[in-house]
C-alpha cells in the first residue's frame, strides 16, 4: 500500500476527492470539494467501537470489515457507477488507516488509479491550522466599517459585482455578527468547517491587491476570528460607510423582518442585554415588538444600543479609522453596484495602496 499513499500537496493532481468518514465526520469539516461516500454509517462506527472496547479488537474488525464491503459496494452501484476507466480518485479518513486503505484497494482492483492521503484527514487540519497563522498576513485588507444599518455587507457584495476582491466573513459564518445576526432557517458551520472555507477563500486572492472585508470582532456569532486575519483587519486602512437614519431604519426593517415571526426567540435575544441597558428599558423593547412597532424600535435600537456600542468598540480597535477614507451609502437603493464603482474609483485617487 505504500506506493498508494500521497502527500497533501498532490491533492490537485487528482479528477477527485472522496471523503470515507461518516456523514457526522463530513459535516463537522471536509476539504473543500470532497464527496461524502461513507464506508461506515454513524451508527455503525459506534458499533464498531464499542466492540473493539467490549468484545475484542478482532470481532470489530470482522464485522466492521463486512460493514465496509457491503457500503463499497452499495457506491459502486450508486454514486460511482458513471466513472470513466481512467478516473483518478484521491480518498481519504481520519487519519490515513484501514476505512479509505479498503476503499483505495477496491477501486485499484477495479482498475482505477485511486490513492490514499496520507496522514488523512488529521494532515489537511494541520495543514488548515498552520495556514491561519501565516496565510492572512500575506494581504493588505481595506475594512468597511460604520454603525449597525448603514448596509456594510450589501456594499461589500457590491464591490464583488463591480471586480473588487472581497472576504465575506459573514458569510463563511453564516451569521451577521450582531446579537440579533442569527440567518433565519440556517445554522453556523462549526468552527473547523468556517477556518477551511476562510483558508480556501484567502488561496483565491492576488497578495497584488486590497482584500474588502467588513469590520468585525473577535466572533461571529459562535465562531470565532483567527488572531491572525484579527491582527490584519485591525490594522487596515478604513472606509467609514455612513447612511442617513431613515434609510438604516428601513434597512433594518428589511433585514430583520424574520424577526417578528418568531417574538418569543426576539424577546429572549433582547433581554441578554440587561446589564448593558435597564430592565426597565428592555421591557419597553419587549411592549414595542408585541405591538409590532417596528420602526420604533428600530429606531431605538439605533439610538439607544448599536450606536453607542460602535463608539466604545470601533474606534478603539481600528488604529487607522481617524484617517478613514467616507462614503455615503444608500443602502436600499437599487444602484449598489454603481456605488461600489464609484467608491473604488475615489479610493483610486486618493488611497492608491487600495487598488
Amino acid at each position: 500500500m505504500k506506493n498508494l499513499l500521497v502527500n497533501l500537496d498532490r491533492i490537485g493532481a487528482f479528477d477527485e476527492i472522496v471523503d470515507v468518514r461518516t456523514p457526522l465526520e463530513y459535516a463537522d469539516d471536509h476539504i473543500p470539494g470532497a464527496l461524502n461516500a461513507p464506508v461506515l454509517t454513524n451508527e455503525e462506527r459506534v458499533i464498531v467501537g464499542t466492540m473493539y472496547k467490549q468484545v475484542s479488537p478482532f470481532e470489530a474488525t470482522r464485522v466492521g470489515a463486512a460493514m465496509v464491503a457491503r457500503n463499497i459496494a452499495r457506491h459502486l452501484d450508486t454514486l460511482f457507477s458513471d466513472r470513466p476507466r481512467n478516473w483518478r480518485p484521491l480518498i481519504y479518513c481520519w487519519r490515513g488507516g484501514k476505512r479509505s486503505g479498503s476503499m483505495t484497494t477496491w477501486f485499484n482492483m477495479i482498475g482505477w488509479q485511486a490513492r490514499q492521503l496520507e496522514g488523512g484527514y488529521k494532515t489537511y487540519r494541520r495543514e488548515v491550522l498552520d495556514s491561519l497563522v501565516t496565510l492572512p498576513c500575506r494581504f493588505r485588507y481595506v475594512a468597511l466599517t460604520g454603525h449597525t444599518g448603514s448596509g456594510k455587507t450589501r456594499l461589500l457584495h457590491a464591490l464583488d459585482q463591480a471586480g473588487a476582491q472581497t472576504l465575506d466573513l459573514e458569510g463563511l459564518a453564516a451569521h451577521r455578527g450582531s446579537l440579533l445576526g442569527a440567518l433565519p432557517g440556517q445554522t453556523q458551520p462549526s468552527q473547523k468547517a468556517f477556518e477551511s472555507a476562510l483558508v480556501s477563500a484567502l488561496r483565491g486572492f492576488d497578495a497584488a491587491k486590497p482584500v474588502y472585508i467588513e469590520a468585525e470582532g473577535r466572533r461571529i456569532g459562535a465562531l470565532s476570528v483567527p488572531d491572525a486575519l484579527l491582527d490584519g483587519l485591525h490594522g487596515a486602512a478604513c472606509v467609514e460607510v455612513e447612511a442617513r437614519r431613515e434609510d438604516r431604519i428601513a434597512f433594518l426593517l428589511q433585514d430583520y423582518a424574520h424577526l417578528f415571526d418568531n417574538p418569543a426567540f426576539f424577546k429572549s435575544q433582547l433581554a441578554r442585554l440587561i446589564g448593558l441597558h435597564s430592565r426597565e428599558r428592555v421591557e419597553r423593547w419587549h411592549r414595542l415588538i408585541d405591538e409590532n412597532a417596528r420602526a420604533e424600535l428600530f429606531a431605538e435600537l439605533i439610538d439607544r444600543h448599536y450606536d453607542p456600542a460602535y463608539s466604545r468598540s470601533s474606534r478603539a480597535l481600528y488604529t487607522h479609522l481617524a484617517k478613514a477614507s467616507h462614503m455615503t451609502f444608500r443602502p436600499n437603493d437599487a444602484d449598489s453596484v454603481a456605488q461600489a464603482e464609484a467608491l473604488l474609483a475615489q479610493l483610486a485617487q486618493t488611497s492608491p495602496a487600495a487598488n
